[in-house]
């Protein structure tokens, strides 16, 4: 245990770099962009320069602020929030450079920047939490602040989805609230680095305490039944703001439910009390939910959405198992989540900016129209499917070892028909976008219109990843979902 400025540093600087943004914007768009693009740019060096120390086995800790005794505002870096605020900034620097091209067609710019960073700080704060009073901070900041990404188009389908987000926000932020009043009643203290879990005998109160936080971060990572704000809030925002909604905002709930599991209960409680279990059913729901109502959508984005609430059933199916496969699968499956999906929401993007086409119907000979696009749109949906070699694939693949070593094959066969339903709702779209016919124009030769290198070389990048991170035997996510995997299930502290 050491203490380090460095992640104060890595969560502020996004923090105030937004009003400086927010006072350049007034006199220049060129700075504002920049601004952006060079902010997200250095969060995401700032977080990489904490791995040589990270790797080695060390934790940071920085406190901040005592408010009352055992509760203050701390920071906290292990080789789970490491991995987790790596993947975070990595994809948002991506997502910041699509932004310039993206969004200098729409309006409310001067919004959707200073919104963007501080949305970075809020999830780096969330994942860089030393307890769970300063992670409920970031969480509602980030969580409140997102709203004006949902509503950025200001439509009245963007305004509707905008206020069923903010409810189910409130809800869970209630929830979240409750669960750590209850942890601090019990256990004494909600830091990260006690050398024990916070609660340790079974109750009413601890169960209540549980319920809570399942319902708060359940809320946050589309487990049904409080995923009804995602299909809602994905299609109406920006696209590169959906990608950051599913790709990253998501996780922020996995994430939390690792800690809760691993730092509240313990694997031992949460394993004689059997509350596990509900974890598991949740999971197998969201996971033929929205993967089924998928295959129903007709609007690009919203099937996408939909896609996203199953993908997250795997990875709180992942958390219910508690093997190490499995816990390896599923800290996995979120770096393969957050590549596979923002390259999807990009690509989307790319084609909606484009065509003006987002119905799944009129996409046909798309793939012509827009080779590179399409392309990569092919590699992350393929991956989603659970193809190899694509990192999609193994991280289904350690998941069904993780469910093999619990005892539980019947999981197997839930991961097997959801790969066959994401095939079912992917392949359409890319068969038809390479050989389907665009209505109309059958007998017009075929004008490539791809979307500027600004936008593709992000889209690029990830959708290689997808490819990389399943072929390569050792790479770089996997290594740090193993090392992660073995750093929770040793105690975590």
């Amino acid at each position: 245990m050491a203490s380090s400025f460095l992640p104060v540093w890595v969560v502020m600087f996004p923090l105030v770099m937004t009003l400086v943004i927010y006072y350049v914007e007034q006199h220049s768009e060129k700075m504002r962009n920049a601004l952006a693009v060079f902010t997200s740019v250095v969060t995401f060096l700032s977080v990489a320069a904490l791995y040589p120390y990270i790797m080695e086995g060390n934790i940071i800790q920085f406190s901040v602020l005592e408010l009352l005794p055992n509760l203050e505002i701390s920071f906290r870096v292990d080789i789970l929030s490491f991995s987790l605020a790596l993947l975070s900034s990595f994809v948002w620097m991506l997502v910041a450079i699509y932004s310039l091209d993206y969004m200098c067609h729409e309006h409310g710019c001067n919004r959707y920047y200073p919104v963007l960073m501080i949305t970075l700080a809020g999830c780096l704060g969330i994942f860089m939490a030393g307890d769970f009073f300063t992670l409920f901070v970031f969480f509602e900041l980030m969580s409140l602040i997102s709203y004006v990404l949902v509503v950025h188009e200001e439509t009245i389908d963007a305004l509707r989805a905008g206020y069923k987000y903010l409810i189910m926000t409130i809800i869970g932020g209630l929830a979240l609230f409750f669960g750590i009043i209850i942890t601090f009643e019990l256990g004494g203290s909600v830091s990260l680095s006690t050398e024990t879990t916070l609660i340790a005998e079974q109750s009413t109160l601890a169960f209540f305490a549980f319920i809570s936080f399942l319902i708060g971060f359940g809320m946050k990572a589309g487990m049904f039944p409080l995923h009804v704000w995602l299909p809602d809030a994905h299609p109406v925002a920006p696209s590169p703001a959906s990608a950051l909604l599913s790709g990253i905002m998501l996780k922020t709930g996995a994430y939390g439910l690792l800690r809760v599991i691993f730092h509240v209960f313990g694997i031992e409680f949460m394993q004689e009390t059997g509350w596990t279990l509900i974890i598991a059913v949740v999971a197998v729901i969201t996971i033929l939910l929205g993967s089924a109502v998928a295959i129903t959508q007709e609007d690009l984005k919203r099937r996408l959405a939909y896609s996203s609430v199953g993908q997250m059933g795997y990875i709180l199916l992942g958390i219910s198992l508690l093997t190490e496969r499995a816990l390896i699968g599923n800290i996995f499956h979120i770096f393969s989540h957050a590549f596979m999906k923002s390259t999807l929401f990009l690509a989307a993007g790319a084609i909606i900016l484009k065509t003006g086409k987002r119905n799944i119907k009129d996409l046909g000979g798309i793939g012509k129209q827009m080779p590179f696009t399409m392309f990569a749109f092919t590699l992350a949906a393929l991956a989603m499917i659970g193809i190899p070699p694509f990192n999609g694939f193994l991280s289904k693949w350690t998941l069904a070892l993780g469910a093999m070593d619990a005892g539980v094959p019947f999981y197997v066969l839930i991961l097997l028909i959801s790969s066959l339903l994401n095939g079912l709702y992917y392949l359409p779209i890319i068969i038809s976008a390479f050989f389907g016919l665009e209505h109309g124009h059958e007998h017009e030769p075929v004008k490539i219109n791809e979307a500027p290198y600004k936008m593709l070389i992000p889209v690029a990048i990830l959708a290689i990843s997808t490819l990389l991170f399943g072929l390569l035997p050792s790479n770089l996510p996997f290594d740090l979902s193993r090392v992660a995997a073995d750093f929770l299930l040793r105690g975590g502290f």
